[in-house]
């Protein structure tokens, strides 16, 4: 097990769409960054907040799993695309934050889709940032998959010629669409959620948990 290093409580955050959605959380559970947080630009990547025990950091989605389930942060905001790809049994997510939604599909050139049908493949070769959660998935189906590894600029892989479909997030099917892309099948509903350590959780059960219940009562209090 991996014992958080830190005696403050690490709070791990995600650059980009997401952290903007989670700050009125966050400031509603009672959180308040200092100053430098806000400004566009400051270089920091660690953040003092209004409480004296309480540190937050700010990476990439993606490293945030990796400092939870490492002990370098002891909570953390992350996609279920990222817990799901990195599944790692140090990483506790008992709170759904109800924000981040999108789904995670696989897409095909159009023209191929009007003649392809999903459930008769046997081999496929898809594009996508999520090899993990790819290969799984189509095992389950009895498809071999075989994922070429790409961080960003997924539509362009079946124009490009690397392969014919590709595994990505999708929100809109604006980016999609202006790829000549369209979805043929949604793999799993996506929303972030608040991640723990695991080995925090119960060296710090009270601490956590508090926390936890205050992010809670304020996802219920933004509620419709």
């Amino acid at each position: 097990m991996n014992t958080p290093v830190n005696d403050k409580l690490v709070l791990a955050l995600p650059k980009g769409r997401i952290l903007k959605e989670v700050m009125p959380i966050v400031r509603a559970a009672g959180i308040e960054p200092e100053a430098d947080f806000d400004d566009p630009n400051s270089r920091k990547l660690s953040f003092s907040t209004n409480h004296d025990n309480v540190e937050i950091i700010r990476v990439r989605s993606f490293d945030v799993a990796t400092f939870v389930a490492f002990g370098a942060a002891h909570l953390g905001v992350a996609g279920a695309d990222v817990l799901m790809e990195f599944d790692s049994p140090e990483i506790y997510a008992p709170l759904d934050l109800g924000i981040g939604y999108c789904r995670m599909s696989i897409a095909e050139p159009k023209d191929l889709s009007d003649e392809d049908d999903p459930s008769t493949w046997s081999h496929v070769r898809v594009a996508t940032k999520y090899p993990s959660i790819t290969q799984k998935h189509f095992a389950a189906r009895g498809v071999q998959a075989e994922c070429i590894k790409l961080n960003g600029a997924m539509e362009l892989a079946p124009a490009m010629g690397l392969c014919r479909r590709i595994v990505d997030l999708v929100s809109t099917v604006a980016t999609l669409k202006a790829n000549g892309l369209v979805e043929v099948e949604t793999i799993a509903e996506i929303t972030s959620r608040l991640a723990v350590n695991r080995t925090a959780w119960k060296t710090r059960p009270d601490e956590i948990g508090g926390w936890i219940e205050k992010f809670r009562e304020a996802i219920d209090a933004q509620a419709p």
